[in-house]
This record gives C-alpha cells, sequence and structure tokens, in this order.
C-alpha cells in the first residue's frame, strides 16, 4: 500500500527532536557494563565516540551499525517489537525515539505535527514509544473484522419438523492513515474480501469509500451508498484492546442510515460527517438507528487472513466471542 503521507516537521521542532535524540544515544548508561561487553549500546550513526568495540556476534560483525540502523529505520513498529526481542543490542537501538517518531507522526496525521507534539510533551513525558502504545489509533495494516448471525425459520416438512438456518454475515473496515476507509457487508470469507479491499476495488465488489474521524478512542465514519435516492450510512465506533498498544477491537456504537439532498450526494463526502443519529435530509428517506448486527470488531492483520478463526464455517462455529 503506498500512503499519500509526507513527513513535513517544523525547523524549530525538528532541531529539538534531533537534540533529544543525540541525548538518548550518548548518553552514559554504567550499569549496562555489569553485564559485559555483550549488551553494550550500539555506537549511534555519525556518534562523537571513537572507541573501538568488537561484537562477538557474528550477526553484528558482519552487519554494520549504520546498516542496521538503516533495516530498522524501514520497519513498521509491529516489526521492531517482534525485532527488539531477539537480543539486548537490537532491543536498545530499537529504544531510538526517531524510529517512533515517524510511526506516530503518520498514524495520527490528521491531527496535524504541532498538535502531535502538543500532546508528546503534555501527556506522553516526550516519549514517542510511550505515545504509540498508549494513544488510541486506528490500525491499518489488517481489516476490521465483525461477525454477526442470526437464525430464520425455514420451510416445515411434513408437518414433523421445524428447521431453522443460522445466518452468517460479516462487516468489513479497513482504515488508512489519510482519513478515509473501506466498508463491505458480505458473506464472503476474510481470506477472500481481503484481496479486493483497495481503494481502487470494481464496482462489482461492493466497496463503499467514505471518511473518518478519531477523537481520543472515539471514532466517526460516515459513508454515501449510490442510487436513485442516495443514503448515508453514519457509524460510530470506540476503540479498545485486549492488552496495552493492540487497538485491535472496536465497539459498534450506532449504526445509522439517512437521506441526503442532491446538492449532499454530489458534493465532499466530508461534509456528511458530524449529523445527528435522528438527522435526514431528505423526507422520503427517514434516519433508522439499526439494533441488530452490531456485534464488535475484531482486528485481523494481512498476514493472519488465511489463518484466521473467522473462516471457519458455521457449522464448526455457530458464534464467535470477540472478547
Amino acid at each position: 500500500m503506498t500512503s499519500d503521507f509526507s513527513l513535513t516537521v517544523p525547523p524549530e521542532l525538528e532541531l529539538a527532536s534531533r537534540l533529544r535524540t543525540v541525548q538518548f544515544l550518548v548518553t552514559q548508561r554504567p550499569w549496562l557494563d555489569l553485564y559485559g561487553k555483550n549488551v553494550r549500546p550500539v555506537a549511534a550513526f555519525g556518534s562523537t565516540s571513537n572507541k573501538p568495540f568488537i561484537d562477538p556476534a557474528p550477526i553484528h560483525r558482519l552487519l554494520p551499525d549504520e546498516l542496521l540502523f538503516e533495516v530498522f529505520a524501514r520497519m513498521n513498529p509491529y516489526n521492531l517489537g517482534r525485532a527488539s526481542c531477539v537480543c539486548r543490542k537490537w532491543r536498545y537501538t530499537i529504544r531510538n525515539p526517531l524510529f517512533w517518531r515517524n510511526a506516530c507522526l503518520k498514524a495520527w496525521q490528521l491531527s496535524g505535527v504541532v498538535e502531535n507534539y502538543k500532546i508528546l510533551q503534555s501527556r506522553y513525558y516526550g516519549s514517542w514509544r510511550k505515545m504509540w502504545l498508549l494513544r488510541p489509533r486506528v490500525r491499518t495494516d489488517g481489516l476490521y473484522v465483525s461477525r454477526n448471525t442470526y437464525i430464520r425459520a425455514g420451510v416445515a416438512e411434513w408437518k414433523v419438523t421445524n428447521p431453522v438456518h443460522v445466518v452468517c454475515y460479516f462487516r468489513y473496515l479497513r482504515f488508512f492513515p489519510s482519513g478515509r476507509f473501506l466498508y463491505k457487508n458480505s458473506s464472503q470469507k476474510v481470506k477472500d474480501v481481503a484481496k479486493c479491499m483497495k481503494l481502487r476495488a470494481s464496482k462489482a465488489d461492493c466497496i463503499f469509500s467514505g471518511h473518518y474521524t478519531l477523537s481520543d478512542d472515539k471514532i466517526e465514519a460516515a459513508l454515501l451508498y449510490p442510487g436513485m435516492r442516495p443514503t448515508v450510512l453514519r457509524i460510530r465506533l470506540r476503540l479498545r484492546g485486549t492488552t496495552e498498544g493492540a487497538n485491535n477491537r472496536m465497539d459498534l456504537l450506532s449504526l445509522v442510515t439517512s437521506g441526503v439532498n442532491d446538492s449532499e450526494a454530489d458534493g465532499p463526502e466530508e461534509d456528511i460527517l458530524g449529523w445527528q443519529d435522528d438527522e435526514t435530509h431528505n423526507p422520503d428517506v427517514p434516519a433508522i438507528s439499526h439494533r441488530r448486527g452490531l456485534t464488535t470488531f475484531v482486528f485481523v492483520p494481512f498476514e493472519e487472513v488465511e489463518t484466521s478463526v473467522l473462516n471457519l464455517p458455521v457449522d464448526k462455529m455457530d458464534y464467535f466471542v470477540p472478547g
């Protein structure tokens, strides 16, 4: 996925960030020497320290520190977390605030660079890594999936049995850092839908695009259904996580459909955000608040769509508890 995000930091903030990063890298930490030379921190790229140091690990002797820094700079935060479990040296290197600053500014680019710096200093004591872990954010490396089931009565045969059918369908959401999202309501499994959840999806895939806003842990999203009588679908969600920094659950607070007039149907989609629940701009299409199909959304990363339990058929998993 190619992002339309470009990092532009004001000069005064860039200077302060560089000074903080240099201080982090060259600060002496004597307690690390208690463990021996194997855990000595990585010398910073362009560091003023010229003290020679030979690491006994083969990968560290073959991979220069400058190249290791460049590799980490191109990894996403989730892979950085996995890499920090390899050894103490990698763990210390990944603590570099530069890695987490770029990830934070991209995740909350809708707030603006200056506002993100203010939140960083006021709430997270200047730690980009702590901001990444504690501040609610929308994940963009997968799909949010809501699995819904209901029972439908079947046709009685020979007046003996009353068969019922368990119907299963899914709501899919994919978010982008730029403020756009994709929505699909289908009975297809996760592994089949993940292939077509793209901004340039064909109309045959029945994927609709809209815009969203994030305020703390609340998300408000809206999209426009085209047709003879255009309809607005407005979704309100609450972010949460099963562990710290996971952000892998979304509680569906409300799901409302309402009508729009002709001018709004042809105008920017951002204008349909911020409506009241009972608000409609077309008397022929009243506002309807839906009470069914409000199961919590579960996040599924793209690398797990093939093995997710949500691909199981109804006869093997009739009900799913999102947690």
